[in-house]
């Protein structure tokens, strides 16, 4: 073994990595994570001026990055966006999905609409994205890393996500069939990424050591505090370089021990 490999492993300089859900918290984070390792940064989300506004904050600290706007649920979006992402940099290496949606409910009150909502956000959009960036990267002959996020909800059910929980449990699979169906023919790992809470404006609330939710919620994490965007960063390289290569088909937690216990 050359010290060369090990020094390496970890480099993903000049990689172009689309990310889908790119102003959320973990999106972001993985954007600036990406992009201070020496990526270019596609950014994609619904709306234009996040988009905008979050490719002038990477450039503004030398990321070479650009942005294109759609919806993950919409055929012709994603089209659209992987077409973007391939005229400004020319191919696309890695493909990380954090675009998802929630609305908590019993069954028994959830529309039919609010579910299909769900299902159309994390599951239809992750597999529009793979679907169409996986044939970029076939067609590039030079293989790749697609990385879902998923959630620790995947394998573990709770009281009105029946929407949720189903949504991510599907991606999981979704990654280990296209492990079975990319990895050994045209070199694409496939992996999620299952996160707990994470700080975000979403759940800030949930971070107020005083409450009851986030006392009861530690009790359930062995590393002893709520997850932060940036714990998110570390695993997304590993799974974008070139040490992760012997990895596909794998659901990664990334949940402060909430598996273990």
């Amino acid at each position: 073994m050359k010290q060369e490999f090990v020094n390496n492993l970890f480099d993903v300089k000049g990689k172009v990595a689309l990310i889908t859900g790119a102003t959320g918290a973990l999106g972001r984070a993985i954007c600036f994570g990406y992009g201070y390792a020496g990526m270019k940064i596609m950014v994609t989300g619904r709306k234009d001026e996040t988009c905008k506004a979050l490719c002038d904050e990477l450039t503004a600290v030398g990321i070479e990055c650009g942005y294109s706007t759609g919806d993950p649920a919409i055929e012709a979006d994603v089209i659209k966006v992987v077409n973007d992402t391939v005229a400004k940099f020319g191919e696309i290496n890695v493909l990380v999905t954090a675009a998802g949606y929630n609305n908590p409910q019993p069954i028994i009150e959830q529309e039919l609409s609010m579910w299909k909502k769900i299902m159309d956000s994390d599951v239809q959009g992750t597999w529009l994205y793979c679907k169409y960036v996986g044939k970029q990267m076939i067609d590039q002959g030079k293989g790749g890393k697609v990385i879902l996020v998923s959630s620790a909800r995947s394998k573990m059910g709770m009281a009105n996500y029946t929407g949720y929980c189903t949504a991510k449990a599907g991606i999981d699979l979704m990654a280990q069939s296209l492990a079975c169906e990319w990895s050994a023919k045209y070199k694409i790992n496939v992996n999620t990424i299952n996160p707990t809470v994470f700080r975000s404006d979403l759940t800030e609330w949930m971070f107020d050591p005083e409450s009851a939710v986030y006392k009861n919620f530690l009790k359930r994490l062995p590393i002893g505090r709520l997850g932060e965007p940036e714990d998110f960063i570390g695993p997304c390289i590993f799974l974008a370089s070139s040490a992760s290569d012997f990895m596909t088909g794998a659901n990664i937690a990334t949940d402060g021990g909430y598996w273990a216990n």
